[in-house]
């Protein structure tokens, strides 16, 4: 059995194409497609964040808001740019969003992506200390929510509060027990996999990676699970990781499904560049009628190791297309594949 979600980056746009127009589309129509994934049987939600982007860059709110909405599937991240963020300012958000949705949170975390601005994380107050880089500094960032999420005391009650305290040091409220054991880290490289490994997240893997070696993105994604499910054997962390890999799968079986993906799709790696320093394998997309999915899907080793598939959407066609394509894999794809 594999958990079966959507990840969807939340565009909108005033394209005459686009059935998302405006930012008040992109956040109500993700919580109506999130409502619909679960009717239809699916496992989780999931947003990607960015910043200075006409996409979803604030993920608390719409969290806590499907999570009132639905009462079944994962709701989660992939990923939350630990650059821009205060990590205890993100605890309270994390929490309170979390005991609303009934301890359903998945969030991933990660240092981040090619930024629509430059050092945006700048204008968020934010700056790499003396000899770090950037990925330091989110890596330093999420260190310090991961503590927080333990729940433990850390500051100084005063003598005279406003409100009686509880004996001992404070803790950020509200806490939410158990949020601890459900970040995830968004690697892109082997090191940070072995990282978050070490750190106890569980591993996030996207639709690219730094190129490594020069293989298929499966191969070095399915090493990059390997060398972290071994790394988290070493650290000797009790509990047993969960990973997932994203993918853009659409499964051909009406009309819609052959004019919008029909006439060809990218059905073989990208090679680009990140910065002008990192090489990066991007992900194919899959489209084909369901036996030659199935025939497709079989070959993707990545997949196959993970235990959660978070299905890219194409989120500016709309509530019900969206729905449809997620329901068109539960349907006619993972069974044959043995995830249902």
């Amino acid at each position: 059995m594999k958990r079966i979600g959507f990840l969807s980056f939340g565009h909108w746009s005033g394209s005459p194409y686009s059935q998302v127009r405006s930012a008040s589309d992109a956040l109500l129509q993700s919580i109506e497609l999130s409502v619909a994934v679960e009717e239809l049987g699916a496992d989780g939600a999931y947003f990607r964040v960015h910043h200075f982007a006409q996409q979803l860059g604030s993920p608390f709110p719409l969290l806590a808001a499907i999570g009132a909405r639905t009462s079944r599937i994962e709701i989660g991240t992939g990923v939350i740019d630990m650059r821009y963020e205060n990590p205890f300012y993100m605890a309270e958000d994390a929490g309170a969003a979390d005991i609303i949705a009934g301890g359903r949170l998945q969030l991933g975390i990660s240092r981040g992506s090619p930024e629509q601005v430059i050092d945006g994380y700048r204008h968020f107050g934010y700056v790499p200390a003396e000899g770090e880089t950037d990925a330091d500094m989110a890596r330093r960032h999420a260190q310090a929510f991961l503590e927080l999420l333990k729940g433990e005391g850390f500051a100084q009650p005063n003598p005279r509060p406003m409100f009686p305290n509880p004996p001992g040091l404070l803790r950020l409220e509200p806490h939410s027990p158990g949020l601890r054991e459900r970040i995830w880290w968004g690697a892109g490289s082997t090191a940070t996999a072995v990282w978050a490994a070490q750190a106890g997240m569980n591993l996030m893997s996207s639709t690219l990676v730094f190129d490594e070696s020069g293989e298929p993105l499966h191969v070095q994604q399915r090493r990059q699970i390997d060398a972290f499910r071994e790394a988290w054997t070493s650290a000797g962390h009790e509990r047993e990781p969960r990973v997932s890999v994203s993918r853009s799968i659409f499964a051909i079986v009406d009309d819609r499904d052959r004019a919008y993906f029909g006439r060809g799709q990218q059905d073989h790696d990208q090679i680009g560049q990140i910065d002008e320093k990192t090489r990066a394998v991007f992900g194919r997309s899959y489209a084909a009628e369901p036996d030659k999915l199935v025939e497709e899907l079989a070959g993707d080793t990545a997949i196959e190791a993970a235990d959660t598939l978070l299905l890219t959407v194409p989120n500016q066609l709309g509530v019900d297309y969206n729905a449809h394509a997620v329901e068109s894999i539960l349907t006619y794809v993972a069974p044959e594949l043995g995830w249902r």
